[in-house]
């Protein structure tokens, strides 16, 4: 961004503080709708959703190992402020992806719900995050980084690992929720693409 870009009334450390944490807060209870109504969504996120249905192992603790290696790609990429500022996200995430399911005991819930309100609530937890200059990390890292040494397309390599995920996912879990986990995906970018614009929101950090 150039300096003639930038706002001048940048966001505070304690809204910075209080935008993380609601941010994560917001993913993680879409991660745990998802998980309840086995469903999953793209990047990282969906390899943590896999690993955990094929071996019982815990989301928030293998999302947190599946990003380690993103992070020196992002210290290439993005600089130390941001990959900091995702390593919190990503260690929030994962830590309230724990604590959701004492904090709230899903007697039943509709697995359509899940989808569309788990996508709602990931993509507004992920604006929250952009709009302060943090991410979940990942794939769009890598992705990211491909196009600067590699020339490919980021958009491109994101939607060919989701494929991958999503045809993974057919082999692991009903065809149903495969269909709903591209229905709540769908919702997330939708909510992503209408809001994070540019010019549309000013205040950084």
């Amino acid at each position: 961004m150039e300096e003639i870009d930038l706002p001048q009334d940048p966001h505070r450390p304690y809204e910075d503080v209080m935008a993380m944490l609601l941010g994560t807060l917001l993913v993680a209870l879409g991660v745990h709708f998802y998980s309840q109504a086995l469903l999953l969504t793209g990047s990282t996120a969906g390899m943590a959703f896999l690993v955990q249905y094929a071996t019982g192992w815990r989301f928030g603790v293998v999302f947190f190992l599946i990003n380690l290696p993103f992070y020196y790609l992002a210290i290439r990429r993005m600089g130390w402020s941001f990959t900091l500022r995702t390593f919190v996200a990503i260690a929030l995430v994962s830590l309230f992806a724990e604590l959701t399911g004492r904090w709230l005991d899903v007697a039943a819930l509709n697995a359509v719900y899940a989808a569309l309100m788990g996508g709602s609530l990931i993509g507004i937890g992920m604006l929250v995050l952009f709009r302060h200059r943090t991410s979940l990390g990942g794939i769009n890292i890598l992705a990211l980084y491909l196009q600067d040494s590699r020339g490919w397309r980021a958009g491109y390599v994101q939607l060919a690992v989701d494929a991958l995920l999503l045809l993974i996912a057919c082999f692991m879990l009903p065809l149903d929720k495969v269909a709903l986990s591209v229905i709540g995906a769908l919702v997330l970018n939708l909510i992503v693409a209408l809001n994070h614009k540019p010019g549309r929101y000013m205040g950084v950090s």
